[in-house]
C-alpha cells in the first residue's frame, strides 16, 4: 500500500519537458514555419497555417451541407458577444471581404439579445454593455438588432409565434410545403442612438419575477434559452431573415447532448446539436462553427484579435454542481483534460443521429415551447412519459362554464367560487403540460404556478 513520505523514484524535473526532436521546430501543415499554436499532440500550426486551417473548417461546413446559398440575403447572426459566435461573425465578415479566395454570397445581419433584466444586471449594468455593443457593430458594417429579452412576452412576440404556430398545423394537415423563403425586408438600423426604445419598467419587472419564481438552476437556463430562441426567431421574421446563424463549437454541442440526454430530450438530439434545424418551419437555424472547439477558438481570438463582448451569464459564479449544465461541463472538460478525444467521441457521435419520429408522430402535435414533434404514444404506458401522457389525456382543455346553482348565503357562494377558480386553474395547468413534451414538463414543474410564461413566449 501507499505510504506517506515513501520514495517513488526520481522528483519529477522542474519546468517543461524537453521537446521531441523533428516535430515541435517545423509546422506540421507547410513544414516550414515555427509553430505557435498546438492544438492536439503532434500537431503544430504556424500563423498562416493554424488561419488557413481554421477557415477551411468554416467554409467546409457551409459547403457540406448547402442549406445557404449564393445571392441569399436573409442570413441573420446571433451574435452573444462571446467567443464562439464573435469569432463566427468574424469569419463571415472576412468571407465577405474581396482579399478572400472563396467570397461568401450572401448578406447577413446580427441580432444580439440583452439579457440583463434575467441574469439580474442593475440598469446601469445593462445601459453600459448595450454601449459596448453597439459600438462594436457598428465597426463590423452589417445590418443589426439589439432587442431586450423582455420583448419576448409582447405582443408582436406572441402573435408571430401563433401566427407560425397555425401555419405549421396548416401545413402538417394539408401536407403543403413552406412558405417561401423571406422575403428581403432587412430593416437599416439607425447608425447612432439606441435602436428602439427601452422596454417598459412593467415587463422588466414580470420578467425579473418570472426568473425569481424558478426554482433550479437547470430549469432557468432551460427558460432563458427557449425564451431567447422565440426571440431570434421572431426578429427573423418581422426583417424577412430565412435563416439563422448560431456560434455553437463543437465542445459546448458534445456538453449539450449530455445535457439534453439528462433532461430527457434524447428524442430531440438530432434537431438540438445537428447542423440545421428545421423545426421552425419558415426559418431555418443552421450551426457552422460546430467543428471548431473552444480551444481552437480560444487561439483564434487571441492570435487575430478578434473583439468580444463579456457579459455575465445567469450561471455565472455559480458552482459545479448548482445545475444539470454546469456538472455536465465540468464532467466533460476534466475528461477531455485527462483523455483528448472525449469531446471529439461525444460530438461524432450526435453526427449519427437521424432526424426521424416514430412512425405515426411525424404530423402530430408539437412542444409549446420547444415545438418538437410530440412523440407521444398513450398506449406506451411503460415509460413515465406515456404514463404521464394517459393521465393528463383525461383533462380537456378549460371551458367558461356557467356556476352550478345559486348558493343562498353569500360566504358559500364565495368559497364556491373560489374552489371554482381553482380547478378552472388546475384544468388549464394540466392541459397546458399535455401540450409540451417530456422534458419540457420537467422543466415546468419547477416553475411556480401563476408565474409561467404566456403560451408562445
Amino acid at each position: 500500500m501507499c505510504q506517506v513520505g515513501e520514495d517513488y523514484g526520481d522528483p519529477a524535473p522542474e519546468g517543461p519537458p524537453p521537446p521531441r526532436p523533428g516535430r515541435e521546430l517545423k509546422c506540421v501543415k507547410c513544414k516550414e514555419g515555427l509553430p505557435v499554436v498546438v492544438i492536439r499532440a503532434g500537431d503544430a500550426f504556424c500563423r498562416d497555417c493554424f488561419r488557413a486551417f481554421y477557415i477551411h473548417k468554416f467554409r467546409a461546413v457551409l459547403g457540406k451541407n448547402r442549406l445557404i446559398f449564393p445571392g441569399e440575403k436573409v442570413v441573420l447572426l446571433a451574435w452573444s458577444g462571446g467567443p464562439s459566435s464573435s469569432s463566427m461573425v468574424w469569419q463571415v465578415l472576412e468571407g465577405l471581404s474581396r482579399d478572400s479566395a472563396k467570397r461568401l454570397r450572401f448578406v447577413p445581419g446580427v441580432v444580439y439579445v440583452d439579457e440583463g433584466a434575467a441574469c439580474g444586471q442593475s440598469p446601469d449594468d445593462r445601459a453600459q454593455t448595450v454601449a459596448e455593443v453597439k459600438l462594436l457593430l457598428q465597426t463590423v458594417g452589417f445590418p443589426w438588432h439589439v432587442v431586450a429579452l423582455e420583448e419576448v412576452g409582447g405582443p408582436a412576440a406572441v402573435d408571430s409565434f401563433l401566427q407560425q404556430q397555425h401555419t405549421l398545423g396548416t401545413e402538417r394537415a394539408g401536407g403543403s410545403p413552406g412558405p417561401a423563403q423571406g422575403e428581403e425586408r432587412q430593416s437599416q438600423p439607425c447608425p447612432q442612438g439606441p435602436a428602439g426604445p427601452p422596454p417598459p419598467a412593467a415587463q422588466t419587472e414580470a420578467l425579473s419575477r418570472l426568473f425569481g419564481s424558478v426554482k433550479t438552476l437547470t430549469a432557468k437556463e432551460e427558460l432563458l434559452h427557449t425564451l431567447r430562441t422565440h426571440l431570434i426567431l421572431h426578429v427573423a421574421r418581422t426583417h424577412g431573415y430565412s435563416k439563422v446563424m448560431t456560434g455553437d463549437s463543437c465542445t459546448r454541442l458534445a456538453i449539450k447532448l449530455m445535457t439534453s440526454l439528462a433532461l430527457g430530450r434524447g428524442a430531440f438530439l438530432a434537431w438540438d446539436t445537428g447542423f440545421s434545424d428545421e423545426r421552425h418551419g419558415d426559418v431555418v437555424v443552421v450551426r457552422p462553427m460546430r467543428d471548431h472547439t473552444l480551444k481552437e477558438v480560444a487561439f483564434y481570438n487571441r492570435l487575430f484579435a478578434v473583439p468580444s463582448v463579456f457579459t455575465p451569464a445567469i450561471d455565472t459564479k455559480a458552482p459545479e454542481k448548482a445545475s444539470i449544465h454546469r456538472l455536465m461541463e465540468s464532467f466533460l472538460l476534466r475528461l477531455q483534460a485527462q483523455f483528448p478525444s472525449t469531446v471529439s467521441t461525444v460530438y461524432r457521435t450526435s453526427e449519427k443521429l437521424v432526424k426521424a419520429p416514430r412512425d405515426g408522430c411525424a404530423a402530430g402535435p408539437r412542444c409549446l415551447l420547444c415545438l418538437c414533434t410530440l412523440d407521444v404514444d398513450a398506449s406506451d404506458s411503460a415509460t413515465a412519459f406515456g404514463a404521464q401522457t394517459s393521465d393528463f389525456s383525461q383533462t380537456h382543455p378549460p371551458t367558461p362554464g356557467a356556476e352550478a346553482g345559486t348558493p343562498t348565503e353569500v360566504g358559500s357562494a364565495q368559497r364556491g367560487g373560489q374552489a371554482q377558480l381553482c380547478s378552472r386553474r388546475e384544468d388549464s395547468r394540466a392541459w397546458v403540460m399535455e401540450q409540451l413534451c417530456y422534458g419540457c414538463r420537467v422543466n415546468m414543474k419547477d416553475v411556480v404556478s401563476g408565474s409561467r410564461p404566456r403560451v408562445g413566449t
